[in-house]
C-alpha cells in the first residue's frame, strides 16, 4: 500500500425520480382518477472518518463517485424507492477543499465522524397531487429535481501529538524507530524518509503518538528538496520535537533554515512550543556537546537538551518535556486505526524502558 495524502475526486448526489401519470381503472366503477405517485428523492453524498485508513490510495482509482438517483412514482399512489446514499469512507484527518484549494469545507478530526456533503434531488410529484375541483384528470407531472455536483479536493493531515522536524539526517527516523515500534528507513545519505511516519510511544506509563516528516532544507518553501507539503501533517501536533545534528557543520545555521521554514509555511507552526534536542550525543563528548549547546543559546534558543537517538542517551528528559507539552489528552485513542496501515506503529510491545544518564 502507498502513501497519499491529497486527492481530487468529483461527486454528485442522485437525482430524484420523476412523478407519475396514471388513473384507476378499476371493475364496477363508472369514474376513475388520478392515481400517480411521487417519485423518490436522490441519494445523498455523505463523508466518514473511519477506523483502519491512514491514506488516501483508493481515491487515486475511483476519482467520479455518486449516489443512486431515485425511483420513479407508480400508479395506485406508490411514491418511487429513494436512491441509496452513497457513503465516502476517509482516514481520520481528512479535510475536504473547495477545488481551488482556497476554503476548507470539511474537517473529520474524529473516528465515526459523519457529514451530509451533497443532498440529493427532491423526487417530482405524480399527477394525482394536481387533482383539484377543476382539475378532475390532471396529467401533469413533475420530473425529479437534479441532484448537486462538486469537484473536491481531499487532504489528509496526520493526527499526532508531536511532531519531529529537522534537517535530513537529523536522526528522525532513528529516534522514532528507537522509541516506538515504527519501521521507519534510516541509511547514511539526505532524505531516507520521503513520507510521514508515525509511531506510537510508551513512557512514564503514557502513550502518545509522534509524527516524522521528511528533513526541511533552505528553501523548502519553494519547492526546494522534498519541499513543504508534508508540514501540513504536523498541524495539528501540540509541540514540536526540533532535532539538530551536533555533528554537522553548523548547528546554529541548522536551528535557523528551519525555524526559517516553519514561519514561511504559516498554518501556526512557528507558534507552536518547541523542544530543541542536540541529537548524536553519544558521537561527542560532553564538553563539546555543552559548547554547541551555549553557541545555540547565544543564538536565541532556550532550552537545548542532548541526546542520542542511537543510544537513548538523554531521552527520559525529552521525553518528559513531550508528556508535559502534550498535557492530559493524547491522540492514543486513534492508536487501532494507525496501526493497520503503512508507516504506521501501533504495537503494543513498543519501547518503553530506556537506559538512565
Amino acid at each position: 500500500m502507498h502513501f497519499l495524502d491529497q486527492a481530487k475526486i468529483y461527486v454528485s448526489s442522485g437525482q430524484g425520480g420523476p412523478g407519475a401519470v396514471s388513473f384507476r381503472r378499476e371493475k364496477y366503477i363508472q369514474y376513475g382518477g388520478p392515481d400517480g405517485g411521487n417519485g423518490g428523492k436522490g441519494g445523498d453524498i455523505i463523508f466518514k472518518a473511519v477506523e483502519g485508513l491512514n491514506t488516501l490510495i483508493d481515491f487515486r482509482y475511483t476519482q467520479h463517485l455518486k449516489a443512486q438517483r431515485g425511483k420513479g412514482g407508480a400508479g395506485r399512489n406508490r411514491t418511487g424507492a429513494g436512491g441509496e446514499d452513497r457513503i465516502i469512507k476517509v482516514p481520520v484527518g481528512t479535510q475536504v477543499l473547495s477545488e481551488d484549494k482556497a476554503h476548507v469545507l470539511l474537517d473529520f478530526t474524529q473516528e465515526g465522524q459523519e457529514e451530509l456533503f451533497l443532498e440529493g434531488g427532491i423526487g417530482g410529484r405524480g399527477n394525482a397531487s394536481y387533482k383539484s375541483s377543476t382539475n378532475r384528470a390532471p396529467r401533469q407531472h413533475q420530473p425529479g429535481e437534479p441532484g448537486q455536483e462538486a469537484a473536491v479536493w481531499l487532504r489528509l493531515k496526520l493526527i499526532a501529538d508531536a511532531g519531529l522536524v529537522g534537517l535530513p539526517n537529523a536522526g528522525k527516523s532513528t529516534l522514532i524507530n528507537f522509541v516506538s515500534n515504527s519501521k521507519a528507513k534510516v541509511g547514511a545519505y539526505p532524505f531516507t524518509t520521503i513520507h510521514p511516519q508515525l509511531g506510537v510511544v510508551q513512557h512514564q506509563g503514557r502513550e502518545f503518538v509522534l509524527a516524522d516528516i521528511p528533513g526541511l532544507i533552505d528553501g523548502a518553501a519553494e519547492g526546494a528538496g522534498i519541499g513543504d507539503r508534508f508540514l501540513g501533517h504536523i498541524e495539528r501536533c501540540k509541540v514540536l520535537l526540533h532535532l539538530i545534528d551536533a555533528t554537522g557543520d553548523d548547528p546554529v545555521a541548522a536551528w535557523k533554515t528551519v525555524t526559517k521554514e516553519l514561519e514561511q509555511y504559516g498554518g501556526g507552526l512557528s507558534e507552536k512550543p518547541q523542544i530543541l534536542a542536540l541529537n548524536k550525543a553519544d558521537l561527542l563528548d560532553d564538553e563539546l556537546m555543552e559548547s554547541i549547546a551555549n553557541d545555540l543559546r547565544a543564538a536565541g534558543a532556550t532550552e537545548v537538551l542532548p541526546l542520542s537517538g542511537a543510544t537513548g542517551k538523554g531521552m527520559d528528559a525529552v521525553l518528559n518535556k513531550v508528556l508535559e507539552a502534550v498535557g492530559g489528552h493524547s491522540s492514543i485513542e486513534q492508536k487501532d486505526q494507525l496501526a493497520s496501515g503503512i508507516d504506521v506503529d501501533g504495537d503494543e510491545g513498543a519501547k518503553a524502558d530506556w537506559s538512565p544518564l
